[in-house]
């Protein structure tokens, strides 16, 4: 993706635009928000894409459903010129999702509010904010006709869940582009440059039951073969390469006088680099039972690619620098644990910078929220990348 630092966009114009649409950028996060999506809930989600898709349209967006049958519905927009295969630049893709990880009702308990100088409620950083930080940005950018390329916004259903629906379409849309802007929550006030990718596996172990006073010796306890098996896959941590292999749930046996004849294990895994990936899928596959009248079951594999700090990525982090010292902004980049659906289109090696989105605390969290102060300038920063 070419870059002009001498292009003349008009950035402290949009910035200006941004502070002035900033109530209206608030009252359409509302909005998203109180039409709770909660990724298993399909109906729920596809009110919040239909509620999104009339947005977008009353913009002069052209939009595109990937209607769905288990979860919800995928909304693609399009502004701008249409791209022709072949001829000019190629288009930037704005990648986000709609779905949140809180369950229907939970705006009761936690009201979409604004106070103390934030916006709070449930999905408001993680990430309806950044769903319209994005059509804001693009409202502003049609207003003035600086939108010289297509922009692609994608929003997917299902990123909380794993992404198993829209991965394919993710991908297949930032093929054709030149860059992904993703619209997750900041890192801080710092953009993303790279991401752990992920992986998670199901452990389970059948033994034999006993009574474990007369029968003791008849029984093969699953739950002490899986304290050795945690044991095991806990010792795969490797800090220095940013591999963690943490259990997270465990479970098994039925009472105190019975030799445990099931137990079970959930693993997270976390890897930086992408090769990786292989090695620690073998490790699992290899596993084995130390007390052979036990019988061990292992299932999950990695299922997000970490986003590596690649050098396109890099590129257009020093891009989005350069054009913040503009806007009074000092942006820095930062790495995190976390995944999105930008290690997916990083893997296939286009150049991806994420959390462009809101700054804000507590994703996922009770006291989720998005600080205000932030919203104009951001905004701003997103349509100038947009723009250049």
């Amino acid at each position: 993706m070419s870059f002009n630092s001498t292009l003349p966009v008009p950035m402290r114009a949009l910035l200006a635009g941004a502070r002035r649409k900033q109530p209206a950028l608030v009252d359409l996060t509302r909005r998203l928000v109180l039409a709770e999506s909660p990724s298993d809930q399909k109906a729920a989600v596809d009110a919040c894409v239909a509620l999104t898709t009339e947005h977008i349209r009353s913009m002069g967006g052209r939009v595109k459903l990937h209607r769905q049958r288990a979860y919800g519905n995928v909304l693609e927009a399009r502004f701008g010129p249409r791209h022709r295969a072949g001829s000019g630049e190629k288009p930037i893709l704005l990648l986000g999702h709609l779905d949140t990880v809180w369950p229907l009702g939970t705006v009761e308990l936690m009201p979409c509010r604004v106070a103390d100088g934030r916006l709070w409620g449930p999905g408001t950083l993680d990430m309806k904010t950044g769903v319209a930080m994005a059509l804001t940005a693009l409202e502003m950018l049609a207003e003035a006709e600086l939108l010289q390329r297509e922009i692609v916004l994608l929003l997917n259903s299902d990123e909380e869940v794993g992404s198993p629906i829209s991965r394919p379409i993710t991908e297949a849309l930032a093929a054709a582009c030149s860059a992904v802007y993703v619209l997750e929550p900041a890192q801080g006030l710092a953009y993303k440059t790279a991401r752990k990718g992920t992986g998670d596996w199901l452990i389970e172990i059948q033994g034999k039951a006993a009574h474990a006073g007369v029968d003791f010796e008849k029984g093969a306890s699953a739950l002490r073969e899986l304290a050795r098996v945690i044991e095991t896959v806990s010792g795969w941590t490797d800090l220095k390469r940013g591999l963690t292999v943490s259990v997270g749930t465990a479970g098994g046996g039925t009472k105190t006088n019975v030799i445990p004849a099931e137990a079970w294990a959930e693993v997270d895994v976390r890897i930086a680099r992408k090769g990786d990936a292989a090695r620690i899928e073998r490790k699992f596959a290899a596993l084995k039972a130390e007390d052979r009248r036990c019988a061990l079951t292992v299932t999950g594999g990695i299922n997000r690619p970490p986003m590596e700090r690649t050098r396109g990525t890099v590129r257009l982090y020093q891009q989005a620098r350069a054009l913040a010292v503009g806007l009074g902004l000092d942006l820095e980049e930062a790495a995190t644990g976390g995944a999105s659906d930008g290690n997916f289109t990083s893997a296939l090696g286009v150049p991806t910078l994420d959390g462009m989105g809101a700054v804000g605390e507590s994703a996922h969290a009770s006291h989720e929220s998005v600080l205000l102060e932030h919203l104009a300038p951001r905004t701003a920063l997103l349509a100038v990348l947009l723009a250049s």
